[in-house]
């Protein structure tokens, strides 16, 4: 309507808005999943740049000092000296020959047998052979422990060959069952001869200069045993060292090895 003649401009009218939409999800065709918002949080043990760092003393205190009771006690008398691992002491010259300039030489143990290491190459090996029925025939020293090769007479398809050792002068001991390699065929008439392979394994802690293993084998077939036992002496074995110079080249990759 127009008020005294003056036309009165009317405003369009806005469209009516619908309903507010859901937002398109696309979903996505790789199969990794949805990253997820990284929530970044400052840890609570990082004080901020406008924080005062404060020091406090920190105090060790011994349970004893408190009236409680240690864990172990250790008493040492005046000539007893502590028991260090000779893998320490070895570290410890090795790095002082080292910063000294000396050559870098090692003390290797190694046991050394007190007997023929090759009994078969030993006069009277086979007439002690069909004495004793069983014979020791070889023995290898190596790091890996003892190794060595025994020969039996073949008495019976069923046997078995065991070797008894032991570290501590026969305080204790351990059984090693050997294990069977090949028949020894021989002309007649002489006989045949079964040989067995045994190990005997050699703790590092053992490796002392001193040290001593003994052991003798057994021979068991149709119910009856037999030994060899180096003729009532046992066979020995003593631990020893000796030296290695360590070329320079391969001082420090040594050093950090040991």
């Amino acid at each position: 309507m127009a008020r005294n003649g003056t036309p009165v401009a009317i405003r369009p009218p806005s469209p009516k808005l619908g309903p507010p939409q859901e937002p398109v999800v696309r979903h996505r065709q790789s199969c990794e999943p949805e990253p997820k918002p990284i929530m970044r949080r400052r840890a609570k043990s990082l004080s901020s740049s406008t924080e005062e760092h404060t020091c406090r003393n920190v105090q060790v205190r011994f349970v004893d000092s408190l009236g409680l009771e240690l864990e172990d006690v250790k008493f040492f008398k005046a000539s007893e000296d502590p028991l260090v691992p000779v893998h320490v002491i070895t570290r410890l010259l090795a790095s002082s020959e080292l910063a000294s300039k000396k050559k870098l030489e090692l003390s290797l143990p190694y046991f050394q047998p007190s007997f023929p290491d090759n009994m078969r190459a030993e006069a009277g090996f086979l007439k002690r052979l069909c004495q004793q029925r069983v014979c020791l025939e070889q023995v290898f020293c190596s790091e890996l422990g003892i190794i060595g090769t025994v020969q039996v007479l073949n008495l019976a398809y069923e046997k078995e060959v065991t070797v008894r050792y032991s570290f501590t002068d026969w305080k204790c001991s351990a059984e090693s069952k050997a294990s069977w390699i090949s028949t020894v065929h021989r002309d007649r008439p002489d006989p045949e001869s079964d040989m067995f392979r045994f190990h005997l394994p050699v703790p590092p802690f053992i490796m002392q200069p001193g040290a001593m293993l003994q052991f003798a084998i057994c021979y068991r077939v149709r119910g009856f045993e037999y030994w060899d036992n180096n003729g009532g002496s046992n066979y020995k074995l003593t631990c020893q060292t000796y030296k290695l110079t360590v070329p320079r080249e391969c001082e420090d990759s040594l050093v950090h090895f040991i």
